[in-house]
């Protein structure tokens, strides 16, 4: 599309820059494909200044929703994830204050486990959300949204159920995408390691939080090493973030360093903390098999999973307690059997470095799996729904 004929969209989101936040980096990708695929999209930020009360927020909100109305757009596309507005849940006051006759969608990052107030009875959330009038996490969000963009089956079935609100669903990309030259920079990763070509790597990617489980991974490594002595962890990614502040992260770091020491193997342990794209791609690469023993389960709304999958890595992750979702029904990963166990992983990710055969395959299905979660893909669904809403034809 050029021109006029391009769709313009105002998209508010949280404020926190990309190595805060996934949302934040999710929208950064998300502006670059549907800007390729038509779409002009100005990111509007939800930014209070010099604090985070209550009257900050608000006013933060007020003023979002007027700089969306001084836009001249074809529609607004709110990202709500309740991390990203600092568990506020002003944020959900934006469609009051937004343009009368531009359609509105709400994308759910996370929904289904949060509610504010928190002190209000489920029946009369429940009666608030069958009328229309008010959602227990997005406030008007969700209620007053054309269609809510969900990413997973979970997502859409709470949406529906709630609210009885239209839903895409529009899977995830990669948080992280391969590219050329990342291949030989995972080698010269390894080298500043000083790891051998046969020495196993873990790698770890993502936000390094307590709902990780790397107090897990680390707890495994015991078990490992007795098999694989010279076997080291590389856990690349940062710690601060908008769900654990920096105070937080440095108190979260500085345990999972002294729990190397208590098992012995801090000599095996690499922290990166944040790393750029063209880094974590490498690390990726660098990787005999990447680890994500997250407490909760991983399914494929793990943009840090998609990210490792598309990069071709054998990869070990835990089940959900629902028993999964096409990730796990795809055979594109090792399936650790139980979670917040560093014994069950050590098994698991053990037999993966033990078979090659199988290292390759989980390399070529997850490639498969991720070749369905690609940014253009994912952009030309926002497209066509943008399209459909606004009664355009496609094309």
């Amino acid at each position: 599309m050029a021109g006029s004929d391009r769709i313009r969209v105002a998209m508010p989101l949280g404020p926190a820059p990309v190595d805060h936040d996934g949302v934040s980096d999710y929208v950064a990708h998300l502006v670059r494909a549907l800007d390729e695929a038509g779409v002009t999209v100005v990111p509007v930020p939800v930014r209070p200044t010099g604090g985070g009360s209550p009257l900050r927020w608000f006013t933060a909100t007020v003023r979002a929703a007027e700089r969306v109305r001084r836009l001249d757009v074809d529609l607004v596309h709110v990202q709500f994830a309740p991390s990203a507005y600092r568990f506020s849940g002003l944020p959900g006051l934006l469609p009051f204050r937004l343009p009368r006759g531009v359609p509105l969608v709400t994308t759910v990052h996370e929904y289904g486990s949060w509610a504010v107030p928190g002190w209000l009875p489920g029946p009369l959330w429940s009666v608030l959300e069958r009328a229309g009038l008010w959602d227990r996490e997005t406030g008007r969000l969700v209620p007053a949204s054309a269609t809510v963009v969900v990413t997973n089956d979970g997502h859409e079935a709470a949406v529906r159920g709630r609210c009885g609100v239209p839903t895409a669903h529009v899977p995830l990309a990669p948080n992280v995408t391969d590219s050329p030259g990342a291949a030989d920079a995972g080698r010269r990763l390894r080298a500043e390691l000083g790891l051998s070509p046969g020495t196993p790597l873990l790698v770890f990617f993502g936000f390094v939080h307590p709902v990780k489980g790397i107090r897990h991974l680390i707890g495994a490594l015991p078990a490992l090493r007795r098999t694989h002595p010279d076997l080291r962890l590389l856990v690349a990614g940062g710690f601060t973030s908008q769900a654990m502040p920096e105070a937080e992260a440095r108190v979260f770091r500085d345990e999972l360093t002294a729990l190397t020491h208590r098992y012995g193997v801090a000599d095996a342990v690499t922290f990166t903390g944040y790393l750029p794209p063209d880094r974590a791609s490498a690390a990726l690469h660098a990787a005999d098999v990447v680890v994500l023993p997250f407490t909760a389960g991983v399914t494929v709304k793990s943009g840090a999973l998609l990210a490792a999958l598309g990069h071709g890595r054998p990869t070990v992750v835990t089940a959900p307690e629902d028993g999964g979702d096409e990730l796990h029904r795809s055979g594109a990963v090792a399936v650790v059997p139980r979670r917040r166990d560093s014994d069950a992983l050590a098994a698991t990710v053990g037999r993966v470095l033990a078979d090659p055969v199988l290292r390759r395959r989980l390399a070529e299905r997850g490639r498969t799996l991720a070749a369905g979660h690609a940014w253009p893909r994912v952009a030309t669904a926002h497209r066509d729904l943008y399209q459909r809403l606004l009664g355009r034809p496609d094309g």
